[in-house]
């Protein structure tokens, strides 16, 4: 019977291919070749954000099943795919620490050519999932002072940890966001950050958003930047994608192309969900625990190695952390060719996150071993010494 599924996947989810042939009747088309016609007798689909699974798409189509490789899932619409009882997943999480490492890089790579130290500055936090979470764990192992927002947590957790938007712009030196993209209702975050969002800053901000586009509605980000309200800003998500906003991109500091959560592992994480639960759905008798056998590494070394003497605790993160990933070479890139956005996303290169990472430190300190243990990185002892900096 498992040979009769069919199922339609995204060509350029990696690691999947070769996983389901056992099981089920597949095939992998581009993106743009996923269309109604293409998955009309279809058994499942496996997309990533680019599919828009909507009436469009799925009416008078055989799918019963569809799974979003991504954490994102607003291309799904949601209210159709029940009301029709197709069951549909996304991956909550699989890329958070990929983020949380892209944020860590851009944070030290303004933090080093605006020679400012990071903890003496406060991070504003708006949503706290999965993404969030990872982000205030970073901040704090850096030293940051943190404020987080998150409407929903709060209605369920109580304002203890939560405080309102309007209070953490006035505490903020940074604002990073982290939310779902909504477009109506209480807790609506499409064009958050507007005119009249930017219109309340009473002091300079650093401004970065990872999560999506539409959040931060482009013109009055622009504007803001132009009236040096925003001094700093840190944009891998855009309106209109990939027709983005070119006079907003030479205004940024830091650029990519979508790609703050396409490290190797959180691609690996998100396509372990999706086989897991297919499998599941349609009792394919894949493990549980089913995860990719390997995982492509880069260039770099595994093993790196730092002295310590002479530096300050932000120098020798900093190093650390672009010796493992430089954002600045994936804005470089992106800014060398604005019109390949989507290519430039489909072959990224590979980046592995921090625990791939065994990190040697030379005449360090526990407070600094420590720090570099909160953020992920495996440490080869022997090199530390009770050394003050």
């Amino acid at each position: 019977m498992n040979k009769k599924i069919k199922v339609v996947a995204d060509s350029k989810i990696p690691f999947l291919q070769g996983v389901l042939e056992p099981y089920v009747n597949i095939i992998y088309l581009p993106p743009k070749e996923i269309t109604r016609e293409k998955i009309i007798d279809a058994d499942a689909l496996l997309v990533r954000t680019r599919t828009e699974c909507d009436a469009k798409l799925l009416e008078g189509t055989n799918v019963k099943f569809i799974g979003t490789a991504t954490i994102g899932y607003d291309h799904i619409d949601s209210a159709y795919c029940d009301s029709k009882n197709i069951k549909w997943i996304n991956a909550p999480g699989c890329n958070s620490s990929s983020v949380m490492q892209y944020v860590a890089s851009a944070l030290l790579t303004l933090a080093g050519k605006g020679k400012y130290n990071l903890h003496e500055m406060t991070i504003g936090i708006v949503g706290v999932g999965n993404v969030g979470s990872k982000v205030e764990r970073l901040s704090k192992a850096l030293g940051m002072n943190v404020v987080l927002n998150d409407p929903p947590r709060e209605r369920k957790e109580g304002n203890g940890k939560f405080v309102s938007l309007d209070e953490l712009v006035d505490r903020s030196n940074i604002i990073t966001f982290h939310t779902p993209l909504i477009k109506e209702g209480l807790d609506k975050t499409y064009h958050i950050a507007d005119d009249l969002f930017f219109g309340k800053l009473k002091e300079k901000k650093i401004l970065f958003n990872t999560s999506r586009g539409e959040v931060v509605n482009s013109l009055a980000l622009r504007n803001a930047i132009k009236n040096k309200i925003i001094v700093k800003s840190v944009i891998d998500v855009w309106e209109n994608e990939p027709n983005i906003d070119r006079e907003l991109l030479n205004l940024v500091d830091i650029a990519t192309p979508h790609i703050a959560g396409y490290s190797a592992d959180g691609k690996a994480n998100g396509t372990a969900i999706c086989v897991r639960e297919i499998s599941s759905f349609f009792s394919l008798s894949i493990s549980k625990e089913w995860y990719p056998s390997s995982i492509p590494v880069p260039g770099n070394t595994k093993e790196l190695k730092f002295e310590c003497i002479g530096k300050t605790k932000q120098e020798i993160i900093r190093e650390v952390i672009l010796a493992t990933y430089d954002i600045s070479k994936d804005d470089e890139t992106f800014r060398k060719s604005v019109d390949t956005f989507e290519k430039q996303r489909n072959d990224y290169r590979i980046r592995r996150e921090f625990p791939f990472y065994q990190i040697k430190l030379l005449n360090s300190t526990q407070d600094l071993n420590m720090t570099m243990t909160d953020l992920g990185f495996n440490l080869v002892m022997g090199g530390s010494k009770n050394y003050l900096f």
